[in-house]
């Protein structure tokens, strides 16, 4: 990778845009940037790291304060780089988030960050992603290095590479892990760790399996009582008491099952037995039962047939009854009619009346003829000319229904008329609001406009604000999170507290352990001396005043404390790494909430959610302004041309009015010639039709009433002719003997029932009295006896053969199931004994003596390179006397080893700490690994060439041979074209090194770059 441009502006301490051409030092290979403390000569290279990756590590754990101070509202700040790697040419362009005018309404709204990635093609620059996560992706696949790595091999900030000498193991670890990529061993550690816990918990629920169904087969045998006599049973003992092998109670088992075979053998040849003894009592049983059976039916069958004898009277009664009804039932059509002749001469003369006594109400005059009808029975004359008077009235009425239908019409046409006015009146108000609407618009037109201007300048600011409202969301959440995470922090610096302490306890119970351990050797050799036996140590065979073993301590007691000892270690460091990544995790967060309290950022959400919501309602009430200015136009376009057409209707509503009145004064004329009399022409024309109805009513009535006399007389002369030719006397007798179909076919039935019962009771009498049964009652009680205790007998066999088989199967497949799974535990057992050193191993626990992880492992061979690589430079630089070496010695308090850094000092001979080197030692010690690690990443990163170099001071820690010898270095660093970028204010390096960056302050504050 090759920088080739920057551009800087408004950004650290730089207000204007400053230029710096990287190319420019091409020639030289090497060029220094110097300056005065706090010019911002660090800055330039904070502006490298932001325009590629986004932020500044300096500022990352405190305010992110990116943008000039110097900047006024209305300056941008932006920072442009142009670099060029094996993929081609770019350019990265990028502005951190800070505030600016707005555009519309004043005061301050944010602007956004932004990014934008162009590359260089024969046509020029062409843009290639335009979003923040667009632009990461695409820089990941060209820089081909992550920040960390960039931060490690390109851009050597001030004291960052003096850290990775200096750091501890965990800290080097996490930093290496950053830059090589190694949490994939750390998941395959993670994996392992899961199989592991699953095979171990798979053979526990084998094992568990096993003895739980060995423990139920136990049961099983104790509850039946099969363990036989244990004197004489040895073997069996131990699987009845619970205790032995697996082995032996399973064959203890298997005894106890072949007794339980038998003994299901025995029962079920008992059953059998009991089975044959209880059939026999059953057929005894049955027998008795059906000659009991038989002597009950006969005697109810004599007592039955007594009872049907007895009913005989009844029955001829009912016989006789019943003959009657079918001779009477002949006659009931006849005397029906009779009856049906009679009811309706009855009505037909109650109808006549009722049409008299309406006719009479009408008032009609035609009282004589009404008289005569009473007289005539037949009626025809009354009939005649009742009829022949409705029709003259009814011809005289229809002259008046013409005036009926224009009395009807007459609201209708009122109505009309009301309507013409209403519609003479409304025109001219419409011609009146016409003209006052026409007077009053120019004024809705201004204030209209007015009220549009103003909601549009309210609703252009909504973008501004819905941002101003996210920041303020977020800085709100942030608070909260902060708040949160301090409660957090503090309960995880507590448990770190107790962890330390729980650490420390159990290191010195280790340690008091151990020593009282080798106190105890003489004792516990002692033990196991033995009168006249040589001693092991000194060869004596007497032994007159062996040590006593007073406080015995055994290898087990030590290792138990150091599984204590460990596991301690390993909770203290979870707690400390808990607390640094709450303390982590709060100060970003604080950074977030910009120093807020939760209620001034609520505050804030509120306020800035009241303006976003108000210019929202803004933007969503504009579109219906304008559609009322519009609409407010064309109704002046419009009122004009109703004026004209306001007048024509006013017209023609006039002309509309005088028709009407003309045909309602013809139509009162019309309706009072119709009237007559009456107070209306329907009144009228009512009267009249209730007259010819009641005189047509009448009429029918009287022709009814002679109809049904005339058939009267007829039936009446039927019956006494079908009476003559019968049995009855009279009408009165048929209708006492008549039957209803109901009561004639349950006669017959009650006839025909009686009949069947006594020929079927006698049948069965007769059947049985043949077969010679004892008069006195039969006695069941014996069988019945017999036949209940061969039952029981036989209930009791067939229980206690299905026991006995039930625990034979139930054993026999209790034992199989605990052998197989017994026999598979074994497979289990070994696998998972492979399965747990294999993670232990990689975990570093069990034999692994440098408690070293498989991801710690791969780091340390990746350290090993890193110091081959820094030594080449710093046997150079230190004249031969210093050479670093990668140490794998156990490290303390448990942590992991394997990732130490030792410097061997070639004068006395030894190997000392990094940190008991000087200021110019460390310097140049950092500097070498610094080199050596980033000529390893670069490797790992797929080879990259690294075409620019900075190095962020150091260097005045240097005496001037020392000095010259690092110059050398870098020196040689420029070789192949490589341009090699140093921060330093010694004035020695500004005479060594022509070319040169300046940067310095100008009167006004901002600083400026000067080549």
């Amino acid at each position: 990778m090759r920088l080739h441009r920057l551009e800087i502006e408004g950004f650290g301490p730089f207000l204007d845009r400053q230029l710096v051409d990287f190319d420019g030092f091409a020639d030289d290979g090497i060029f220094l940037i110097a300056g005065r403390t706090g010019a911002g000569k660090s800055s330039i290279l904070d502006a490298v790291c932001f325009g590629l990756y986004g932020g500044v590590p300096r500022y990352e754990s405190g305010d992110k304060r990116l943008r000039s101070d110097y900047c006024a509202p209305e300056d941008v700040s932006e920072v442009v780089v142009e670099f060029s790697t094996t993929a081609g040419r770019f350019r990265v362009t990028r502005s951190p988030e800070y505030q600016r005018p707005a555009k519309r309404g004043g005061g301050l709204t944010k602007q956004a960050s932004a990014v934008a990635l162009d590359e260089w093609i024969d046509e020029g620059w062409v843009g290639r992603a335009a979003r923040a996560v667009d632009v990461g992706n695409e820089l990941d696949e060209i820089l081909q290095l992550s920040r960390e790595q960039f931060l490690q091999v390109i851009l050597l900030a001030q004291n960052r590479f003096a850290r990775f000498l200096l750091a501890d193991s965990k800290e080097r670890q996490a930093l290496l892990r950053r830059l090589f990529g190694t949490e994939r061993f750390d998941d395959v550690q993670s994996r392992f760790d899961e199989r592991r816990r699953a095979a171990e918990n798979a053979l526990a629920g084998r094992l568990a399996t096993v003895m739980a169904r060995v423990e139920e087969a136990e049961r099983v045998v104790t509850i039946a009582t099969l363990w036989g006599d244990r004197s004489a049973d040895d073997e069996a003992a131990p699987a009845a008491s619970g205790s032995g092998g697996t082995e032996t109670r399973l064959e203890a088992l298997r005894l106890a099952l072949t007794r339980a075979e038998y003994q299901a053998e025995r029962r079920v040849a008992e059953q059998d037995g009991a089975e044959k003894s209880l059939a026999i009592a059953d057929a005894a049983l049955v027998a008795a039962r059906e000659e009991k059976k038989a002597q009950q039916e006969r005697d109810r069958a004599r007592a039955a047939l007594e009872a049907l004898d007895a009913e005989e009277p009844q029955i001829i009664e009912a016989r006789q009854s019943l003959e009657r009804a079918r001779a009477a039932e002949a006659l009931r059509a006849t005397i029906k009619a009779t009856t049906h002749a009679e009811d309706a001469r009855t009505a037909a003369a109650a109808a006549e009346e009722t049409a008299r006594s309406a006719w009479e109400a009408t008032g009609a005059d035609l009282p004589d003829l009404m008289a005569d009808s009473r007289d005539d029975e037949s009626g025809g004359d009354a009939v005649a000319l009742l009829e022949a008077w409705a029709a003259d009235r009814t011809r005289e009425s229809g002259a008046w229904a013409r005036a009926a239908e224009l009395e009807a019409a007459a609201p209708a046409l009122a109505a009309e008329l009301a309507s013409a006015e209403k519609q003479v009146a409304t025109a001219s108000e419409r011609v009146d609001a016409s003209e006052t609407e026409r007077a009053a618009l120019p004024a809705m037109l201004a204030e209209l406009t007015g009220q549009r201007d103003e909601t549009r300048r309210l609703a252009d600011r909504v973008d501004d604000l819905a941002r101003s409202h996210d920041a303020a969301k977020a800085r709100r959440d942030a608070a909260v999170e902060s708040a949160r995470l301090s409660g957090e922090l503090e309960t995880a610096e507590r448990r770190l507290s107790e962890a330390s302490t729980a650490l420390a306890a159990a290191q010195n119970e280790l340690a008091e352990l151990r020593r009282r351990r080798l106190d105890g050797f003489a004792g516990e050799f002692a033990t196991a001396l033995v009168d006249g036996e040589p001693c092991a140590v000194c060869g004596s065979t007497s032994h007159p005043a062996p040590a006593t073993h007073t406080d015995p301590v055994s290898a087990d007691d030590i290792e138990s404390a150091e599984a204590v000892r460990d596991a301690a270690t390993e909770a203290e460091r979870d707690a400390a790494e808990r607390f640094a990544t709450v303390r982590a995790e709060l100060a970003a967060a604080g950074a977030r909430a910009e120093k807020r309290t939760i209620e001034a950022a609520e505050s804030e959400v509120n306020a800035a959610a009241v303006a976003h919501a108000d210019t929202v309602a803004a933007a969503a009430a504009l579109p219906a302004l304008d559609a009322r200015l519009s609409e407010a136009d064309a109704r002046a376009v419009q009122l004009e041309n109703e004026r004209t057409e306001s007048a024509a209707a006013l017209a023609a509503a006039r002309e509309s009015l005088a028709l009407i009145e003309q045909r309602s004064r013809e139509a009162q004329e019309s309706i009072a010639d119709g009237r007559g009399a009456f107070g209306s022409v329907r009144e009228r024309l009512a009267s009249a039709e209730a007259q010819i109805e009641a005189a047509q009513a009448l009429a029918a009535a009287l022709a009814e009433h002679a109809r049904r006399t005339t058939a009267l007389i007829e039936t009446q002369t039927e019956q006494q002719a079908a009476l003559a030719a019968s049995d009855f006397d009279d009408a009165t007798a048929v209708q006492q003997a008549l039957r209803s179909s109901a009561e004639q076919a349950e006669l017959d039935s009650r006839i025909t029932a009686h009949s069947v019962q006594r020929a079927k009771e006698r049948a069965t009498l007769l059947e049985l009295e043949l077969r010679t049964l004892p008069e006195d009652p039969i006695d069941l009680a014996p069988a019945e006896q017999t036949a209940a205790e061969a039952r029981a007998a036989w209930k009791s066999a067939v229980d206690t053969a299905n026991r006995a088989q039930s625990t034979a199967e139930q054993l026999a497949g209790l034992i199989d199931s605990a052998a197989t799974e017994h026999a598979r535990s074994a497979d289990q057992q070994a696998e998972y004994e492979i399965i747990r050193a294999l993670a232990d191993t990689i975990a570093g626990r069990a034999g692994n003596t440098h408690k070293m992880t498989l991801e710690t492992f791969v780091l340390a061979a990746e350290l090993e390179e890193i110091v081959q690589a820094a030594n080449r430079r710093l046997g150079d630089m230190s004249t031969g006397r210093y050479q670093l070496q990668h140490s794998d010695a156990l490290a303390a308090r448990g942590a992991a080893s394997g990732l130490g850094i030792v410097v061997f000092d070639a004068f006395t001979g030894q190997t000392r700490p990094a940190q008991s080197l000087s200021g110019g030692e460390t310097f140049l010690s950092s500097l070498a690994l610094a080199l050596g690690l980033a000529e390893v990443v670069t490797a790992r990163a797929g080879g990259i060439q690294l075409d620019t170099l900075f190095i962020d001071e150091g260097f005045g820690s240097l005496d001037a041979d020392t000095l010259d010898v690092a110059m050398r270095t870098l020196d040689e660093l420029r070789s192949g074209g490589r341009t090699v970028g140093i921060i330093s204010h010694v004035e020695s390096m500004q005479e060594q090194i022509p070319a040169q960056l300046v940067v310095e302050q100008t009167e006004n504050g901002p600083s400026r770059i000067r080549t």
